[in-house]
Protein backbone atom coordinates (compact mmCIF):
# COMPACT_ATOMS: atom_id res chain seq x y z
CA UNK A 1 0.00 0.00 0.00
CA UNK A 2 1.49 3.36 -1.20
CA UNK A 3 1.63 5.96 1.94
CA UNK A 4 2.60 9.37 2.55
CA UNK A 5 6.55 9.82 2.81
CA UNK A 6 8.01 12.90 4.64
CA UNK A 7 9.40 14.03 0.70
CA UNK A 8 5.48 14.93 -0.07
CA UNK A 9 5.67 18.07 2.20
CA UNK A 10 8.87 19.21 0.80
CA UNK A 11 7.91 21.61 -1.71
CA UNK A 12 9.76 19.48 -4.56
CA UNK A 13 8.42 16.99 -6.80
CA UNK A 14 6.96 14.44 -4.79
CA UNK A 15 4.47 17.38 -3.35
CA UNK A 16 3.09 19.15 -6.76
CA UNK A 17 2.92 14.90 -8.02
CA UNK A 18 0.36 14.56 -4.56
CA UNK A 19 -1.44 17.84 -5.25
CA UNK A 20 -1.58 16.99 -8.49
CA UNK A 21 -3.27 13.82 -8.42
CA UNK A 22 -5.33 14.02 -5.27
CA UNK A 23 -5.87 17.50 -4.04
CA UNK A 24 -6.13 19.71 -7.74
CA UNK A 25 -8.97 16.89 -9.29
CA UNK A 26 -11.36 16.86 -6.14
CA UNK A 27 -11.47 20.55 -5.33
CA UNK A 28 -11.28 21.45 -8.99
CA UNK A 29 -8.16 23.70 -8.44
CA UNK A 30 -6.38 25.48 -11.56
CA UNK A 31 -3.68 27.67 -11.22
CA UNK A 32 -1.92 26.97 -7.98
CA UNK A 33 -0.17 29.67 -7.42
CA UNK A 34 0.86 31.76 -3.54
CA UNK A 35 -2.98 32.72 -2.80
CA UNK A 36 -6.09 32.83 -4.77
CA UNK A 37 -7.32 35.35 -6.05
CA UNK A 38 -11.65 36.17 -6.51
CA UNK A 39 -13.82 38.86 -7.12
CA UNK A 40 -16.53 40.00 -4.77
CA UNK A 41 -19.28 42.34 -5.00
CA UNK A 42 -20.68 43.43 -7.95
CA UNK A 43 -17.81 46.21 -8.88
CA UNK A 44 -14.93 43.82 -10.17
CA UNK A 45 -12.98 44.58 -6.62
CA UNK A 46 -10.82 41.40 -6.36
CA UNK A 47 -10.03 39.19 -2.67
CA UNK A 48 -6.34 37.40 -2.35
CA UNK A 49 -6.64 34.78 0.33
CA UNK A 50 -4.08 32.60 1.86
CA UNK A 51 -3.89 29.34 4.33
CA UNK A 52 -0.73 27.99 5.68
CA UNK A 53 0.59 25.88 8.12
CA UNK A 54 4.03 25.85 9.98
CA UNK A 55 5.63 22.92 11.90
CA UNK A 56 9.23 24.69 11.60
CA UNK A 57 11.53 22.95 13.98
CA UNK A 58 13.06 23.70 16.02
CA UNK A 59 10.73 26.06 17.24
CA UNK A 60 12.85 28.97 17.67
CA UNK A 61 16.19 29.60 15.59
CA UNK A 62 18.88 32.36 14.78
CA UNK A 63 16.56 35.15 13.45
CA UNK A 64 12.93 33.93 14.07
CA UNK A 65 10.46 31.71 15.69
CA UNK A 66 7.29 29.77 14.14
CA UNK A 67 5.46 32.81 15.57
CA UNK A 68 6.48 35.60 13.10
CA UNK A 69 7.49 32.91 10.07
CA UNK A 70 3.55 32.18 10.25
CA UNK A 71 2.69 36.06 9.91
CA UNK A 72 6.08 36.39 7.92
CA UNK A 73 5.22 33.93 5.64
CA UNK A 74 1.14 34.66 5.27
CA UNK A 75 2.00 38.22 4.37
CA UNK A 76 4.01 36.89 1.31
CA UNK A 77 1.65 34.72 -0.05
CA UNK A 78 -0.76 37.55 0.07
CA UNK A 79 2.14 40.10 -1.60
CA UNK A 80 3.30 37.74 -4.65
CA UNK A 81 -0.05 38.00 -5.98
CA UNK A 82 -0.14 41.64 -5.94
CA UNK A 83 -2.34 42.26 -2.60
CA UNK A 84 -2.08 44.43 -0.29
CA UNK A 85 -2.65 42.10 2.61
CA UNK A 86 -4.77 43.26 5.65
CA UNK A 87 -6.52 40.35 7.82
CA UNK A 88 -4.83 37.26 9.38
CA UNK A 89 -6.34 34.58 11.64
CA UNK A 90 -4.53 31.88 13.24
CA UNK A 91 -5.03 28.67 14.79
CA UNK A 92 -2.70 26.73 17.45
CA UNK A 93 -2.39 23.29 18.06
CA UNK A 94 -0.47 22.80 20.97
CA UNK A 95 0.96 19.54 22.91
CA UNK A 96 0.15 19.43 26.02
CA UNK A 97 3.43 20.02 28.79
CA UNK A 98 4.15 23.16 26.29
CA UNK A 99 6.36 25.29 28.00
CA UNK A 100 3.85 28.68 28.85
CA UNK A 101 6.55 31.04 28.36
CA UNK A 102 7.53 30.05 25.30
CA UNK A 103 3.94 29.85 23.96
CA UNK A 104 3.72 33.90 25.61
CA UNK A 105 7.29 34.74 23.39
CA UNK A 106 5.91 33.18 20.11
CA UNK A 107 2.36 35.21 20.71
CA UNK A 108 4.30 38.48 21.26
CA UNK A 109 6.65 37.59 18.28
CA UNK A 110 3.03 37.08 16.26
CA UNK A 111 2.01 40.46 17.56
CA UNK A 112 4.80 42.51 16.88
CA UNK A 113 5.20 40.95 13.06
CA UNK A 114 1.77 41.43 12.49
CA UNK A 115 2.20 45.23 13.99
CA UNK A 116 5.32 45.66 11.35
CA UNK A 117 3.54 44.36 8.49
CA UNK A 118 0.32 46.90 8.50
CA UNK A 119 -1.75 44.09 9.31
CA UNK A 120 -4.32 43.22 12.18
CA UNK A 121 -4.61 39.40 13.88
CA UNK A 122 -8.39 39.31 13.65
CA UNK A 123 -9.55 36.17 15.03
CA UNK A 124 -8.28 32.31 15.37
CA UNK A 125 -8.52 29.04 17.07
CA UNK A 126 -6.49 26.82 20.28
CA UNK A 127 -6.49 23.04 20.52
CA UNK A 128 -4.37 21.10 22.90
CA UNK A 129 -3.36 17.48 22.21
CA UNK A 130 -2.08 14.89 24.20
CA UNK A 131 1.51 14.63 24.89
CA UNK A 132 3.71 12.79 22.09
CA UNK A 133 0.45 13.99 19.46
CA UNK A 134 1.78 17.65 18.49
CA UNK A 135 5.77 18.12 18.30
CA UNK A 136 5.32 21.07 20.65
CA UNK A 137 3.87 23.59 18.67
CA UNK A 138 2.37 23.51 15.28
CA UNK A 139 0.37 27.18 13.81
CA UNK A 140 -2.12 27.71 10.90
CA UNK A 141 -2.72 30.57 9.74
CA UNK A 142 -4.76 32.33 7.20
CA UNK A 143 -5.06 35.76 5.12
CA UNK A 144 -6.89 38.40 3.07
CA UNK A 145 -5.85 40.93 1.20
CA UNK A 146 -7.30 43.50 -1.32
CA UNK A 147 -5.98 43.61 -5.02
CA UNK A 148 -5.67 46.62 -6.38
CA UNK A 149 -7.44 47.18 -9.75
CA UNK A 150 -5.04 46.99 -12.58
CA UNK A 151 -2.93 44.18 -11.26
CA UNK A 152 -2.79 41.32 -12.96
CA UNK A 153 -0.03 38.76 -12.35
CA UNK A 154 0.67 35.30 -13.35
CA UNK A 155 3.16 33.02 -15.42
CA UNK A 156 0.48 34.08 -18.26
CA UNK A 157 2.06 37.52 -18.59
CA UNK A 158 5.73 36.16 -19.06
CA UNK A 159 7.39 37.37 -22.69
CA UNK A 160 10.22 36.58 -24.30
CA UNK A 161 13.11 38.68 -23.18
CA UNK A 162 11.71 39.62 -19.66
CA UNK A 163 14.69 39.39 -16.97
CA UNK A 164 14.43 37.37 -13.64
CA UNK A 165 15.79 39.47 -10.89
CA UNK A 166 15.96 38.46 -7.07
CA UNK A 167 15.42 40.64 -3.85
CA UNK A 168 18.27 39.11 -1.66
CA UNK A 169 20.49 36.22 -0.82
CA UNK A 170 19.30 32.77 -1.04
CA UNK A 171 19.50 29.92 1.57
CA UNK A 172 19.80 31.69 4.39
CA UNK A 173 16.86 30.53 6.18
CA UNK A 174 17.03 26.63 5.39
CA UNK A 175 20.85 26.76 7.16
CA UNK A 176 19.67 28.25 9.82
CA UNK A 177 17.19 26.06 11.14
CA UNK A 178 19.03 23.40 10.34
CA UNK A 179 22.38 24.48 11.94
CA UNK A 180 19.96 25.58 15.05
CA UNK A 181 18.68 21.67 14.96
CA UNK A 182 21.47 19.96 14.85
CA UNK A 183 24.00 21.98 17.10
CA UNK A 184 26.13 23.43 14.63
CA UNK A 185 28.05 26.72 14.08
CA UNK A 186 28.97 28.20 10.89
CA UNK A 187 31.79 31.26 10.30
CA UNK A 188 30.34 33.49 9.55
CA UNK A 189 27.16 32.92 11.36
CA UNK A 190 23.84 32.37 9.33
CA UNK A 191 20.14 33.79 10.14
CA UNK A 192 17.28 33.17 8.94
CA UNK A 193 16.03 36.04 6.47
CA UNK A 194 12.17 35.76 7.55
CA UNK A 195 10.79 39.16 6.97
CA UNK A 196 7.26 40.35 5.67
CA UNK A 197 7.81 41.69 1.90
CA UNK A 198 4.64 43.82 1.25
CA UNK A 199 6.80 46.61 2.00
CA UNK A 200 8.95 46.19 -0.95
CA UNK A 201 5.95 45.22 -3.53
CA UNK A 202 4.60 48.21 -3.04
CA UNK A 203 7.90 49.76 -3.77
CA UNK A 204 8.46 47.96 -6.83
CA UNK A 205 4.63 48.50 -8.05
CA UNK A 206 5.60 52.26 -7.80
CA UNK A 207 8.54 51.94 -10.12
CA UNK A 208 6.78 49.56 -12.56
CA UNK A 209 3.34 48.89 -13.20
CA UNK A 210 3.80 45.97 -15.69
CA UNK A 211 5.55 43.15 -13.56
CA UNK A 212 4.28 39.76 -15.27
CA UNK A 213 4.58 37.76 -11.89
CA UNK A 214 6.30 37.40 -8.22
CA UNK A 215 6.98 33.70 -6.45
CA UNK A 216 8.53 33.66 -2.96
CA UNK A 217 11.25 31.01 -2.93
CA UNK A 218 10.40 28.97 -0.08
CA UNK A 219 10.44 25.57 0.38
CA UNK A 220 12.59 23.43 -2.28
CA UNK A 221 14.17 26.73 -3.03
CA UNK A 222 14.58 28.86 -6.24
CA UNK A 223 15.53 25.92 -8.53
CA UNK A 224 12.13 24.91 -7.55
CA UNK A 225 10.07 28.11 -7.79
CA UNK A 226 11.87 28.99 -11.42
CA UNK A 227 10.61 25.23 -12.17
CA UNK A 228 7.40 25.64 -11.21
CA UNK A 229 6.73 29.27 -13.08
CA UNK A 230 8.28 27.62 -16.44
CA UNK A 231 5.68 24.88 -16.14
CA UNK A 232 2.83 26.92 -16.11
CA UNK A 233 4.66 29.20 -19.47
CA UNK A 234 5.49 28.38 -22.91
CA UNK A 235 8.77 28.96 -22.37
CA UNK A 236 12.34 28.50 -20.27
CA UNK A 237 14.18 30.48 -17.99
CA UNK A 238 18.28 30.77 -18.08
CA UNK A 239 19.82 32.52 -15.56
CA UNK A 240 23.25 32.62 -15.04
CA UNK A 241 25.56 31.52 -11.87
CA UNK A 242 27.83 33.89 -11.64
CA UNK A 243 25.07 36.16 -10.22
CA UNK A 244 23.38 33.97 -7.74
CA UNK A 245 23.69 36.20 -4.31
CA UNK A 246 24.82 33.17 -2.08
CA UNK A 247 26.16 34.29 1.50
CA UNK A 248 29.49 33.01 2.27
CA UNK A 249 28.15 31.26 5.44
CA UNK A 250 25.44 29.72 3.23
CA UNK A 251 27.82 29.04 0.48
CA UNK A 252 30.38 27.58 3.13
CA UNK A 253 27.40 25.36 5.10
CA UNK A 254 26.09 23.61 1.41
CA UNK A 255 29.88 22.66 0.64
CA UNK A 256 30.75 20.94 4.20
CA UNK A 257 27.06 19.17 3.68
CA UNK A 258 26.82 18.83 0.56
CA UNK A 259 23.54 20.84 -0.52
CA UNK A 260 22.78 22.97 -3.07
CA UNK A 261 21.87 26.83 -2.11
CA UNK A 262 19.54 26.72 -5.21
CA UNK A 263 17.10 24.26 -3.43
CA UNK A 264 17.52 25.58 0.07
CA UNK A 265 14.00 27.33 1.28
CA UNK A 266 13.90 30.92 2.21
CA UNK A 267 11.48 32.99 3.80
CA UNK A 268 12.22 37.27 3.44
CA UNK A 269 13.38 37.25 -0.55
CA UNK A 270 10.91 37.06 -3.76
CA UNK A 271 11.12 36.62 -7.25
CA UNK A 272 10.04 38.73 -10.03
CA UNK A 273 9.45 38.81 -13.56
CA UNK A 274 9.95 41.79 -14.92
CA UNK A 275 10.03 43.36 -18.65
CA UNK A 276 13.42 44.62 -19.83
CA UNK A 277 12.72 48.31 -20.27
CA UNK A 278 11.69 48.07 -16.69
CA UNK A 279 15.19 45.86 -14.51
CA UNK A 280 17.08 48.87 -14.18
CA UNK A 281 14.21 51.22 -12.77
CA UNK A 282 13.25 48.04 -10.44
CA UNK A 283 16.22 46.95 -9.44
CA UNK A 284 17.72 50.58 -8.42
CA UNK A 285 14.28 50.60 -5.91
CA UNK A 286 14.65 47.55 -4.80
CA UNK A 287 17.74 48.46 -3.52
CA UNK A 288 16.89 51.71 -1.76
CA UNK A 289 14.76 49.30 0.68
CA UNK A 290 15.98 47.33 3.25
CA UNK A 291 15.12 43.86 2.16
CA UNK A 292 16.31 44.68 -1.20
CA UNK A 293 19.73 46.04 -1.28
CA UNK A 294 21.24 42.71 -2.46
CA UNK A 295 18.93 42.80 -5.56
CA UNK A 296 20.01 41.79 -8.76
CA UNK A 297 19.41 40.42 -12.23
CA UNK A 298 20.15 36.53 -12.27
CA UNK A 299 18.37 35.65 -15.84
CA UNK A 300 15.11 35.68 -18.29
CA UNK A 301 12.98 34.43 -19.97
CA UNK A 302 13.91 32.64 -23.18
CA UNK A 303 12.07 31.00 -26.18
CA UNK A 304 11.99 27.55 -25.83
CA UNK A 305 12.60 25.32 -28.29
CA UNK A 306 11.28 21.76 -28.24
CA UNK A 307 13.68 20.42 -26.31
CA UNK A 308 13.92 23.12 -23.66
CA UNK A 309 10.28 24.22 -23.38
CA UNK A 310 9.56 23.71 -19.30
CA UNK A 311 13.45 23.77 -18.57
CA UNK A 312 15.59 25.62 -15.62
CA UNK A 313 18.93 26.57 -17.45
CA UNK A 314 21.77 27.30 -15.12
CA UNK A 315 24.77 28.54 -16.67
CA UNK A 316 27.53 27.48 -14.69
CA UNK A 317 30.83 29.36 -13.29
CA UNK A 318 32.87 27.48 -15.94
CA UNK A 319 30.66 27.79 -19.11
CA UNK A 320 28.51 24.90 -18.80
CA UNK A 321 25.09 24.37 -18.67
CA UNK A 322 23.17 22.78 -15.93
CA UNK A 323 19.23 21.77 -16.34
CA UNK A 324 17.56 22.45 -12.96
CA UNK A 325 14.52 20.46 -11.84
CA UNK A 326 12.41 20.47 -9.09
CA UNK A 327 13.57 19.14 -5.85
CA UNK A 328 13.39 15.58 -5.59
CA UNK A 329 12.74 14.08 -1.79
CA UNK A 330 13.52 15.77 0.90
CA UNK A 331 15.89 18.18 0.90
CA UNK A 332 15.92 19.55 4.84
CA UNK A 333 12.76 19.04 6.76
CA UNK A 334 10.55 20.75 8.73
CA UNK A 335 11.88 23.92 7.77
CA UNK A 336 8.79 26.25 7.37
Amino acid sequence: MERVLLGHGSGGKLMHQLISEFFAPEFHLGALADAAVVEFGCEGQRLAFTTDSYVVSPLFFPGGNIGELAINGTVNDLSMVGSKPLYITTGFIIEEGFALNDLRRVIASMAKAAEKAGVRIVAGDTKVVDKGKGDGLFINTSGIGIVPQGRDLGPHRIMEGDKVIISGPIGSHGIAVMAERNGLAFDPPVISDTAALNGLVEEMFGASGSIRMMRDPTRGGVATTLKEIVLEAPYCISINEQFLPVPEGVRGACELLGLDPLYVANEGILIVIAPPEDAGRLIETMKEHPLGPGSAVIGEVCCAESRDHGRVLLKTTIGGTRIIDMLTGEHLPRIC
